[in-house]
C-alpha cells in the first residue's frame, strides 16, 4: 500500500468573502443529472447530496465557504483550528476523527457523498476505504482534483507532481462543488475573491522590484528532529507561491514533498526559510517552535544567511497546501518579503 509520509501516522486566518460577484453574469444552475469525471471516475448526481462526510479540512473549508454547512454531517483530518469566520457551523459538525477515521464511522453518518482531500484516503487503495466499498452502500465519492490532477500518487511518499499545481486548479474544485450542490453563484463568489485576493498579493511584491537572485526553502515537518526534513518539492502549492512572487525554489524535485539533507539545503543557502505552524502533533517539528530551536542551534543550519538574517516566515501548514487558504500563504509571504527590504 502506497501512503503518504508526511501525512502518514496521523493545517487560521479569517478573511471575509469579498462579494466581487456584483455585476458579474448571473451563474447557471445545475442542470440534474450531474456527470463529472473525477480523478480518472466518472461520477454523477441526480440532485443535491443531503448529507455529506468531509475527509480533509481543504474540502471542509470549502463546503463551508460554500454556504453548505448545513449539508456537512461529519469531518475528519485536521491541520489546524477552522478558519475564524466558520467556527460556528463547525461546532455543529461532528468531528469523527482529527487525522483518519474508520470506515464504520464515515458510514455510520449515512452520507449521500463522502469528499476527500487526499486520495490515499479514498481511492484505489484508500486507507479510510475504496470508492467501490461505499459505491456499494451507495455512497459517492469525490476526490478533490487538487490531489489528482497532474500528480501520481502511485510513486510512493506524498506522490509526484509532474505539473505545477496552480490557484486554477482550486478554482475548478471550488466550481465542481458548487455544480454538485447547486450553489454556482457562491461558487463564482468564493473564486472571485481568491482571484482578487492573489493578484494583490502579487502586485505587492512586484511594487517592491525583488532581487532576482532571492530564494526559498519550505520546511513542511520532519519524522525526527535529526533526520533530513520534508521540504517543498517544485511543483506544490508552496512552489506555486514562491514563483507567483518571483522567489526561486531551491528544492527541484518533482516529489510532492522530498526529505532533503540539511547540509544540501545549507550548501544552497536560501534567502528565506518557511516553516509550517500546525496544531497536528504526528511528527516532533510539526512544531514551529521545535523547528525554530533547530534552525538556530544546529550547527549546520544556524551558519545560514536565512537564520543569521533571521528571514524565517512563519506559515500556516494548511496554506501549503492546494487549498483556500493558498491564498492566505502567498500575503503571509508577500508581507514577510516586504519587510526583508530585498528589493534590487
Amino acid at each position: 500500500m502506497v501512503r503518504p509520509s508526511i501525512f502518514l501516522a496521523a493545517a487560521a486566518v479569517a478573511v471575509p468573502l469579498a462579494m466581487t460577484a456584483a455585476g458579474a453574469a448571473q451563474a447557471a444552475d445545475t442542470s440534474y443529472p450531474l456527470s463529472l469525471d473525477n480523478c480518472g471516475r466518472e461520477i454523477s448526481f441526480d440532485s443535491p447530496p443531503q448529507r455529506v462526510v468531509s475527509l480533509g479540512q481543504a474540502g471542509t473549508e470549502m463546503l463551508y465557504a460554500l454556504g453548505l454547512g448545513d449539508k456537512v454531517v461529519g469531518t475528519a483530518v485536521w491541520f489546524n483550528p477552522v478558519l475564524d469566520r466558520f467556527e460556528k457551523i463547525n461546532q455543529q459538525v461532528e468531528r469523527l476523527a482529527d487525522n483518519d477515521p474508520s470506515f464504520e464511522s464515515v458510514v455510520a453518518k449515512r452520507p449521500e457523498l463522502v469528499t476527500s482531500q487526499f486520495e490515499w484516503h479514498v481511492g484505489p487503495q484508500g486507507i479510510v476505504g475504496t470508492r467501490e466499498q461505499f459505491a456499494e452502500l451507495g455512497i459517492s465519492t469525490y476526490i478533490l482534483p487538487t490531489d489528482c490532477v497532474g500528480k501520481d500518487n502511485t510513486t510512493g511518499g506524498d506522490g509526484t507532481r509532474n505539473v505545477q499545481v496552480t490557484t486554477d486548479l482550486i478554482h475548478r474544485t471550488v466550481g465542481e462543488l458548487a455544480r454538485i450542490f447547486d450553489v454556482p453563484e457562491a461558487g463564482d463568489e468564493v473564486i472571485a475573491d481568491l482571484k482578487t485576493r492573489e493578484r494583490d498579493a502579487r502586485q505587492q511584491v512586484e511594487r517592491i522590484e525583488l532581487d532576482q537572485d532571492v530564494s526559498a526553502v519550505v520546511w513542511f515537518s520532519s519524522a525526527e528532529m535529526d533526520i533530513d526534513p520534508y521540504v517543498a518539492g517544485q511543483n506544490g502549492a508552496p512552489a506555486y507561491m514562491l514563483k507567483q512572487l518571483g522567489i526561486r525554489n531551491v528544492i527541484d524535485s518533482n516529489e510532492e514533498w522530498p526529505t532533503v539533507g540539511w547540509e544540501t539545503i545549507a550548501q544552497k543557502n536560501p534567502t528565506i526559510i518557511v516553516i509550517a505552524r500546525m496544531d497536528r502533533r504526528r511528527f516532533p517539528a510539526d512544531d514551529y517552535k521545535r523547528k525554530l530551536e533547530f534552525l538556530k542551534t544546529d550547527p549546520v543550519t544556524r551558519h545560514m544567511d536565512a537564520v543569521q538574517q533571521d528571514r524565517i516566515v512563519i506559515m500556516d501548514a494548511h496554506a501549503m497546501q492546494p487549498t483556500l487558504r493558498l491564498v492566505n500563504g502567498l500575503e503571509t509571504l508577500a508581507d514577510a518579503v516586504e519587510s526583508y527590504e530585498l528589493s534590487k
